[in-house]
């Protein structure tokens, strides 16, 4: 069957498809950008600017057909609260640090393509990833109340914000606070009812309406006023030397809030689809984005979540959706802006706080709490950290945290003691199993991780304990299974070295088995092979049994004819190497 004609390799039978969705997007971007440009601290038309700039970016290097990029709640205000200190600080003018930011995030994003680093996405844990994003949830939202009570606010932290916003609440606007309450009922209904409609857009009309026909500025209702028409003029940020320091910390922070947020929301949408995303791509996608929104004096953006189900749910089948979203954005931009001039901020409030409303999951916290305790405490440290800490030290404060969770469980790696499973030549961790059959005159162990200078100390402790609860005086042999260890580094090797001399002055025998390749070659780089007889390929802990049961402690016969001493030397692990 013909897919149809195509240009540029473009299936032109798309095309109706991606301009609905790029119309979408775009009425869906307006308001929710504005609101974000807001929460950053920017004139409202930036926000605009990084839809606009950032889609196009996006879809001439990104990976994925359904990713809308943005601005993003998290990132808007991780800028506004940086920026605004270093400001403060007497650094550098404020559009400027935020620009800056987003050069530095797309220049980072060079880097890690250049280096194949897209191993970042896994450096936050899904546990301290939740914890965050409630968080972020929850101070975006508390840095929403003031605009919908119509106060000032104030404050540096969660905290500093609820004493401060609770001094002000005699001073609030109650047509202000009607007109946020009734955009929040309509919002919410319209999140309910209509999902995926740009309903956002036709609540902004209805406030700029309402307000203009009853004159409600009169009565303390704040708007954003006149936004400047026409489209985005190139910019070059000017920055100070001495802020590069804050510069260049709140850019990494936001480079990789945005990759990881980015890849998720791309990877959602490609498992539904049955495709895949290319993670080392998606740097490059990223890096457009942010440059090319840079350029136009834009602060960084992300492919967030609810952009692409919008993008995706109003029928997009490639990345010419963000292309049709741009030139719709552009048309407003030129001719529409002034229609924005009575739009209440606390409308924008509104938006801001239903769009993070899905940040807080607190199904996802009663889940970790009834099945892993370690995961719950990551996410709760995490959620705390960004309440008291903020957004750009939240976000470092879970990397941190996800690193010291995998070094902590890297360095106490599960020794299993292994027994006979009934009736087979299977053995399995008599822990779980009860019913495993012990071995007469042998204890036989495997590590469950690679052996690293990490755990080795660990593992070491865990077989001579083990072998003085057994009473070692019985135990005449010991047989390492390492198929459960793929690598093994320097001080592994040296492990088993000391292992091995440590059973030597008890008398008692040690047999190395299913040995992976990397790890025979490192064993006998560093002499266990000599000690031991060999660390012949293929030999399994029945072979092992089986040699000690019709020779006493010798090592039993390779299986394919060879010894150690014969069988050649390998660098690398091929296929054939690996035991079973």
């Amino acid at each position: 069957m013909s897919e149809g004609p195509r240009v540029l390799g473009y299936p032109l039978r798309w095309l109706s498809s991606d301009l609905v969705a790029g119309v979408t997007l775009a009425a869906y971007g307006i308001p929710v950008s504005l609101a974000y440009a807001t929460l950053a601290g920017m004139p409202p038309q930036v926000g605009i600017y990084g839809y606009l700039m950032g889609g196009l970016g996006y879809a001439l290097a990104g990976s994925s057909r359904y990713l809308a990029m943005g601005p993003t709640s998290a990132i808007s205000l991780m800028i506004g609260s940086t920026a605004s200190t270093m400001v403060a600080a007497g650094g550098s003018d404020y559009a400027g640090i935020a620009t800056a930011a987003a050069i530095g995030v797309g220049l980072f994003c060079l880097i890690a393509w250049l280096f194949r680093l897209s191993v970042l996405v896994k450096l936050i844990s899904d546990s301290v990833l939740t914890g965050f994003k409630a968080g972020a949830g929850l101070t975006i939202a508390i840095t929403q109340l003031p605009a919908l009570f119509g106060v000032s606010g104030g404050g540096h932290n969660v905290p500093d914000r609820l004493v401060t916003l609770a001094g002000q609440l005699g001073a609030t606007s109650t047509v202000t606070l009607a007109i946020g309450v009734a955009a929040l009922a309509l919002l919410w209904s319209g999140e309910r009812w209509l999902p995926g409609r740009p309903v956002a857009l036709g609540v902004v009309a209805l406030s700029i309406i309402v307000v203009s026909l009853f004159g409600l500025t009169q009565f303390g209702v704040a708007v954003t006023g006149l936004i400047p028409p026409g489209l985005p003029a190139p910019t070059i940020p000017t920055v100070r030397l001495r802020d590069q320091d804050g510069i260049v910390a709140l850019a990494m922070g936001c480079m990789l809030l945005a990759y990881i947020e980015g890849v998720a929301a791309a990877r959602t949408f490609a498992v539904k689809h049955h495709e895949t995303i290319d993670p080392r791509r998606e740097l490059l996608g990223l890096a457009a984005a942010s440059i090319a929104t840079a350029a136009v004096g834009g602060y960084p953006v992300a492919g967030g979540l609810s952009q692409t189900a919008v993008n995706e749910g109003a029928g997009a089948r490639s990345r010419m959706s963000l292309v049709f979203a741009s030139a719709t954005l552009a048309l407003c931009l030129l001719f529409f802006t002034a229609l924005l001039t009575n739009l209440p901020k606390a409308v924008l409030a509104a938006v801001v706080l239903v769009a993070v409303a899905g940040l807080v999951d607190i199904r996802a916290f009663l889940r970790m709490r009834r099945s892993s305790r370690v995961d719950f405490l990551n996410a709760l440290v995490a959620l705390i950290g960004v309440l008291l800490l903020g957004i750009l030290p939240g976000i470092l404060l879970a990397a941190l945290i996800s690193v010291l969770v995998l070094l902590a469980l890297s360095s106490r790696p599960h020794v299993a003691f292994l027994g006979r499973i009934p009736g087979t030549t299977h053995y399995s961790d008599r822990q779980p199993h009860s019913g495993n059959e012990p071995l007469t005159g042998v204890l036989a162990f495997r590590p469950e991780g690679s052996l690293l200078y990490l755990n080795a100390e660990h593992v070491i402790t865990q077989v001579l304990a083990q072998l003085r609860a057994e009473g070692e005086s019985g135990i005449r042999t010991v047989i390492c299974d390492l198929s459960a260890s793929p690598t093994m580094d320097l001080a592994g090797a040296r492990m088993m070295n000391e292992l091995h001399d440590e059973l030597r002055r008890r008398d008692i025998g040690l047999i190395v088995c299913n040995a992976h390749a990397q790890v025979r070659d490192l064993l006998r780089a560093e002499g266990l092979g000599s000690k031991i007889s060999g660390i012949v390929r293929g030999t399994t802990i029945a072979d092992a049994l089986k040699g000690l049961g019709a020779a006493g402690s010798e090592l039993p016969p390779a299986t394919d004819g060879a010894t150690a001493s014969d069988e050649p030397e390998r660098t690398t692990i091929a296929e054939s190497d690996l035991p079973g």
